[in-house]
């Protein structure tokens, strides 16, 4: 007799299906585990053997083969312990072989035959209702599975004899409510920033139309105080935003007691992370820093002391809005829809925008231009956003807080959004939702210019040697900029308002 119970499989966000099958049979006492397993999924069979043996039960003195179909699939992780044993207990009669027939299991045991967390639950589960399955995973993931559907048959025991007690009718396992994670007080507020008001002007800009911003300024001078800001005057996640980014991060095993939250990421990796780190990758094609910020900001700080082939790697994540991970034996794809939001001195001693200094080792302008170099053409490119943050003086810090602070800009900015939403869900776009995330052929459309806007712009674009996506970039930020003053059209102040941005990059 062959005991099957369903599990899954992560590819990249995306749970497949796999079927456990449980063999016990006369021979030469053994316990093997076949199906392509990995170390992890291997060792499971010490964990079944002491977790059933905490539970009451003895594994049989028989030949038991474990079968993990497809057989070409990996099977990475320490999330089939679970189905595992629970295959084994149908197998020798513990629990009614039909009981579990209907329901997709994910679990990790521990040796006393507690069941723990793991990592992709939240996919597990979509999955799972997908397949018109119920699920079974452990207590502390119970209220993450909640959310993938309501009707979805969640039982979520704490231990094995939990599980074999609600089979058998002595006790009843309640269905898990979902959980929100609660807003902290207070937090970071521009309120706190003094001075750097054009600083805090593209801050607006680039929370507005999720465009991408790079600073350039002396220490001291508040970048990262103001990038830490942005989070505050960005919109909450959509639903359909916060399903999404909770799914990354569950397989990533990032949320904490199952609870989700509707603030946007905020990944600001050291500047000594590695490519896998940064876009993903390592064992099992782990999602990166790139896939965690989606739907969020991704802040680096001290931009160009990051590897430049680290650096070069975000290129094509920024134009697509995903990052594929290829392997020898399998292919992963993530989302990665970020805001990238850098920070960077203007030279290695950072101080060479000030006035009257000279650098001891070269011309202020040579040691610039080297410093500069390590980031490269094609990466700036990309970046719609280029301001110099001056130095906050000591008669700015001794002024009283401005008072306009995160929410009076996060009104603005949620109500430039909204128009972003409305215009390109007329569009038949319901995925876009900034100017920044929109095709080429849709921003010429959108951000129609006229006859002086086209003169303008065109004009600029031979003085800067704008390339096309630097073209159609100015046309999105200029849209965005429309879009705070509540105009449907582009006019030239909001383009010159765009280009001037952009000049900064010029002359860096």
């Amino acid at each position: 007799m062959v005991v099957r119970v369903a599990t899954v499989a992560f590819e990249g966000i995306e749970a497949r299906p796999v079927d456990v099958q449980v063999q016990i049979a006369n021979g030469s006492v053994v316990f093997m585990i076949v199906g392509l397993p990995d170390k992890a999924v291997g060792e499971s069979r010490e964990r079944v053997r002491s977790a059933l043996t905490a539970s009451g039960l003895a594994l049989p003195a028989k030949r038991i083969t474990v079968n993990l179909a497809p057989a070409d699939v990996p099977k990475e992780g320490s999330h089939y312990d679970l189905p595992i044993a629970l295959g084994i207990m149908a197998a020798i009669g513990a629990i009614p072989a039909d009981a579990i027939a209907g329901y997709t299991v994910i679990g990790e045991l521990a040796l006393d035959g507690t069941i723990t967390a793991v990592a992709g639950v939240l996919p597990a589960a979509v999955a799972a209702n997908g397949r018109g399955h119920g699920l079974i995973c452990p207590r502390a993931s119970g209220p993450e599975a909640a959310w993938a559907s309501r009707d979805l048959d969640i039982l979520a025991p704490a231990s094995l004899i939990a599980l074999a007690n609600h089979f058998k009718g002595t006790q009843v396992l309640s269905r898990p409510e979902p959980a929100m994670r609660q807003k902290g007080i207070g937090g970071a507020d521009l309120r706190d920033v003094k001075g750097q008001e054009s600083a805090k002007r593209a801050l607006e800009i680039a929370a507005a139309g999720g465009h991408n911003l790079l600073m350039n300024g002396p220490p001291g001078a508040g970048k990262s105080m103001l990038a830490a800001r942005l989070p505050s005057i960005l919109p909450p996640l959509t639903p359909r935003e916060l399903l999404e980014v909770s799914m990354i991060h569950s397989v990533a095993g990032h949320l904490s007691g199952g609870e989700l939250t509707e603030r946007r990421p905020f990944r600001a990796p050291h500047h000594s992370a590695s490519m896998p780190a940064l876009v993903g990758g390592g064992a099992g094609a782990r999602p990166g820093e790139v896939s965690l910020a989606h739907h969020g900001v991704l802040f680096l700080d001290e931009f160009p002391e990051f590897a430049t082939t680290v650096l070069d790697s975000l290129r094509q994540p920024i134009e697509t809005g995903e990052v594929s991970i290829a392997r020898a034996n399998h292919r992963v794809t993530y989302p990665a829809r970020f805001q990238l939001v850098a920070a960077m001195n203007p030279c290695r001693c950072g101080h060479a925008l000030e006035p009257g200094y000279a650098c001891k080792r070269q011309p202020n302008e040579r040691c610039m231009a080297q410093y500069a170099a390590r980031l490269s053409g094609p990466l700036l490119d990309r970046i719609d956003l280029h301001i110099e943050v001056q130095a906050v003086t000591a008669a700015d810090l001794m002024l009283p807080p401005p008072a306009e602070g995160s929410a009076e800009v996060a009104a603005r900015v949620a109500a430039a959004r909204a128009m972003q939403t409305a215009r390109y869900e007329a569009l038949g776009m319901p995925e876009v939702s900034t100017n920044a995330a929109a095709p080429a052929s849709v921003v010429e459309r959108v951000a129609k210019l006229d006859a002086k806007g086209l003169d303008l712009l065109r004009q600029a674009s031979e003085k800067l040697r704008l390339t096309a996506r630097g073209f159609h970039r100015v046309l999105k930020l200029s849209r965005t900029l429309a879009d705070l003053d509540g105009s449907g059209e582009v006019n030239r102040a909001h383009l010159a308002e765009a280009l001037s941005y952009r000049a900064n990059a010029d002359r860096r």
